[in-house]
């Protein structure tokens, strides 16, 4: 396992990690001792951070962490987030007693007695500007119940106006060959202020994984089925906003990428990897045969200079324009 320094944390992390979210609900069936067994397998690789939030599976994943890290709590990082239990517009749904009740309840459900990385979980553009919840999180330091705190952010401009709090110590965003607009300002300045930045939703929802047809349909439960268009929650958190139809097209155009390579997932994570800003990759999993898969990457070879400006081009002239909502 490779390990990155999560921005100037001095935590040391596996470049390749993972995110919960498809092991707590939302993805699907969920099967909770092959959650288990995977996160169990996953730690013995030597991945030593995990990823969660609140609402996943309304604390489940956080439930299942605690099981599969019980007696690693000093070895094994969590980043979880919260907000978006409440109102995520309200000012209230940041205040400190609303922040402290939603850690502590994170706390209890991870059974630890600090969080590694207490992240806001997308909230409000508004929310950010004005500051305040930053001073509550700064208090729950001081207070001990977290060592470190992040945002996850939906667009380039909510990384921009994080960057200004010199607490910050991480921002988690979603970065892959298909939404490649962080590049050009905010993976920069991030690596300038040594803030560490997350990677989630590498493979685009799958997408990047080069496995799905277009007349391919989801579970009823499964995000990817009812919130294509954002009815549930932002866009970009499905399907990297392109819609399936127009992924799956554009992810056919770019099979070229796993040629000498294990598989299409594993080039697409290679990728992100290659990328001297990002810490982690953070790819969701529901069994131990994704979790192999996902560590693959680090094996892989890297892209040549030529590879990625092909990439590039083919951003810039084949998906950017198909990106829906703010990014």
């Amino acid at each position: 396992m490779n390990y990155r320094e999560l921005g100037n944390t001095g935590l040391m992390i596996s470049e390749v990690s993972f995110g919960t979210w498809a092991i707590g609900g939302a993805w699907g069936k969920t099967d909770n001792t092959e959650a288990l067994k995977s996160l169990r397998h996953a730690i013995d690789q030597g991945v030593n951070f995990f990823d969660t939030a609140d609402v996943y599976g309304d604390g489940h994943s956080e439930e299942l962490l605690a099981k599969a890290t019980k007696g690693l709590e000093d070895k094994i990082y969590i980043g979880t987030k919260f907000c978006r239990k409440g109102d995520i517009f309200s000012p209230e749904n940041y205040s400190y007693e609303a922040v402290k009740s939603y850690c502590e309840d994170s706390l209890k459900r991870l059974n630890r007695d600090v969080i590694d990385l207490y992240q806001v979980h997308c909230p409000a553009t508004e929310i950010l500007k004005d500051g305040q919840v930053f001073d509550v999180l700064d208090r729950l330091k001081s207070e001990g119940k977290i060592r470190h705190y992040g945002v996850s952010v939906e667009t380039v401009e909510e990384g921009m106006i994080c960057l200004e709090n010199p607490n910050v110590k991480s921002l988690q965003v979603i970065f892959n060959i298909f939404r490649q607009k962080p590049l050009e300002e905010l993976l920069p300045e991030a690596y300038k202020r040594g803030v560490g930045v997350l990677v989630r939703l590498p493979l685009a929802s799958g997408l990047l994984s080069g496995k799905y047809k277009a007349d391919h349909i989801f579970e009823e439960d499964d995000h990817r089925n009812f919130n294509e268009n954002g009815a549930a929650f932002n866009i970009g958190e499905t399907f990297a906003g392109l819609g399936f139809k127009k992924g799956v097209e554009l992810a056919n155009r770019i099979n070229w990428i796993a040629e000498g390579r294990s598989s299409m997932a594993g080039a697409a994570l290679r990728w992100i990897l290659d990328q001297k800003e990002i810490t982690c990759v953070i790819p969701g999993f529901r069994n131990q045969r994704q979790v192999d898969g996902n560590l693959e990457a680090m094996n892989i070879q890297s892209f040549s200079k030529a590879e990625l400006d092909q990439l590039e081009l083919f951003y810039q002239k084949n998906v950017s324009d198909f990106i829906k909502g703010a990014y």
